[in-house]
């Protein structure tokens, strides 16, 4: 993270990489692999970094998730242009840019994180809204509102059983492609969908 991005009120004089954050503190310096903090920087500043870094981590993948979404639309797919420029798999790419896609920015909750939407994205999008709203409403963590879906599916009991495939790379790739352009950040759950069209019942 570059030092603007941690400090946008530094000054534009400043040493690349240093940080100023206010009278009576020295600096800090960031780096791409680490910062480090003068040893009288006052506990409010530290504190108030670490609100503004927490924030800018969880705003990056939205970011990710909206530029790989505008260059699909714009340029076409270029996953191995996006993976070469952000050094990041494609995988990780392919997550950022379902979640945002199948995310309005109106519907994107600002006081939850990005991986709460990303659990609830294989919903509908009334399920979304009201587990999304649920979580902002109590204040469940990302791991509290993971618990708390298991916990309603299990609740269900729907008799189930398991189905175990081995497939080849290429044709794993094919299909998490497929279910990338149907805006199914789950390929598993997109899988079940083609199976349930293809079966005529709709699924349950």
């Amino acid at each position: 993270m570059s030092a603007a991005a941690v400090e946008p009120s530094a000054s534009a004089t400043a040493a690349p990489g240093v940080v100023r954050p206010g009278a009576g503190v020295r600096s800090l310096r960031a780096t791409r692999t680490g910062v480090q903090f003068d040893p009288l920087l006052p506990f409010e500043t530290w504190e108030a970094l670490g609100a503004r870094l927490g924030c800018h981590a969880n705003a990056t993948s939205w970011w990710l998730g909206d530029w790989l979404t505008f260059g699909r639309q714009k340029y076409g797919r270029r996953y191995k242009q996006s993976m070469a420029a952000t050094g990041l798999d494609y995988q990780t790419l392919r997550n950022y840019a379902a979640v945002s896609r199948r995310f309005e920015p109106s519907r994107r909750r600002s006081r939850l994180t990005f991986q709460h939407h990303a659990d609830v994205c294989a919903l509908s999008d009334a399920d979304q809204d009201l587990w999304l709203d649920r979580a902002l409403l109590n204040g469940w963590s990302r791991n509290e509102l993971r618990r708390r879906l298991h916990a309603a599916r299990t609740a269900e009991h729907v008799p189930s059983r398991v189905f175990r495939i081995e497939v080849e790379s290429d044709r794993a790739d094919r299909w998490a492609r497929a279910a990338e352009r149907a805006d199914c950040g789950c390929t598993a759950a997109w899988m079940l969908q083609v199976l349930d069209a293809a079966s005529g019942d709709g699924g349950p």
